[in-house]
């Protein structure tokens, strides 16, 4: 173990606390000793029930919280010391959890007309929380603004300037929000049914978080017009990574993976047509581990995790994962989970959500 996993692992120790420590049970605190990266992620019980989980960077879970319904994605923030888990879309509802164990969850539940798509961020600072959201009646995306100092109130909105915002992540600045509108109209009339496949807008946008005005629209070539675009991380020279997952005929190979930069056109990475094909035109996850210059790709679809060489586009890597679900960075390449329980190497007794963070 080296100094540099040490310095991670005890950080989120310090990070977590003497009070939270004194909950765990003597596996689970000899577990954590021995970790080098913690992570989170949301999961299905076998009775049924939902929650989030805290695990080692060997699969084993530390912690659990109940959840009042499934989640998807997740967000923390160091500053903050605050992890959130968003209900799947059309989900109602997000939970903030203290990881210090200093304060209680607290429970965000999404404005009338409006419904989250299960993401969202901090503010560079920790205090503000974005999530992506519906407003349905418009059919327009949405960022909602909470503020953490007064009990994650619901403080304003901006737009996405986009149909169907997903995934989001704050740009290199700290202040620029970089947003994939997957461009797919839905309504909770109609739960997760989706609406406009025959002239759906995914696009790219970059929106100033003080102001909320676009900085920068990217729309998609009228021939990539069903690639839907989804989920977001960023690079270490601050380029913005994006995956997509296609809604046209599954024998079509469009390219699913691309990059830009601000000031830039899309440029999309040509991944080897057997690449392409493994991932069966839907990417679920991406990461970006960025001190080994490496991007991550899971598909449940296509039951595979492929690494990338986030310099060259080269796929440096292609692994069978039945049910590929999230990807974090981790020490070394990427942490991988899936659907049937597998994190990394260990297998448990319930069934991992689409997405992880890191934590620490």
């Amino acid at each position: 173990m080296n100094t540099r996993n040490l310095i991670d692992r005890r950080s989120f120790v310090k990070m977590a606390g003497a009070a939270w420590l004194a909950t765990l049970t003597p596996r689970s605190a000899f577990a954590l000793e021995r970790t080098d990266a913690v992570f989170a992620s949301a999961f299905m019980a076998p009775d049924g029930s939902y929650g989030v989980a805290t695990l080692t960077d060997e699969g084993q879970i530390i912690d659990r919280t109940l959840l009042p319904a499934r989640a998807h994605g997740m967000a923390f923030s160091p500053e903050s010391r605050r992890a959130v888990a968003f209900a799947r879309r059309p989900g109602t509802y997000a939970m903030v959890l203290s990881t210090d164990g200093a304060a209680e969850p607290v429970v965000i539940t999404a404005a009338e007309g409006r419904h989250f798509f299960g993401h969202g961020c901090f503010s560079a600072d920790g205090r503000l929380l974005y999530a992506t959201e519906n407003d349905f009646s418009a059919n327009r995306g949405m960022i909602g603004i909470y503020d953490g100092t007064r009990g994650f109130a619901r403080i304003g909105e901006f737009p996405t300037y986009g149909i169907g915002p997903h995934d989001m992540t704050l740009a290199a600045d700290r202040r620029t929000l970089a947003i994939a509108n997957g461009g797919i109209e839905t309504h909770p009339d109609f739960g997760r049914t989706k609406l406009n496949l025959d002239h759906m807008e995914p696009s790219l946008t970059l929106v100033d978080t003080v102001t909320g005005a676009l900085i920068e629209k990217h729309v998609l070539p009228r021939e990539l017009s069903r690639l839907s675009t989804r989920h977001v991380d960023i690079g270490t020279d601050g380029k913005i990574w994006f995956a997509c997952q296609y809604e046209g005929p599954r024998n079509d190979l469009p390219p699913l993976v691309g990059h830009f930069s601000r000031g830039e056109n899309l440029a999309f990475i040509p991944l080897p047509e057997r690449t392409t094909e493994a991932l069966a035109n839907y990417v679920g996850a991406i990461a970006v581990n960025r001190r080994e210059g490496l991007v991550g790709l899971t598909s449940p679809k296509g039951n595979v995790a492929v690494t990338v060489d986030a310099r060259t586009g080269a796929v440096l890597n292609e692994e069978f994962i039945a049910e590929a679900a999230g990807v974090a960075a981790a020490e070394h390449g990427f942490a991988v989970s899936s659907y049937d329980g597998h994190f990394n190497d260990r297998k448990s007794a319930v069934a991992w959500d689409q997405h992880i963070v890191r934590l620490g």
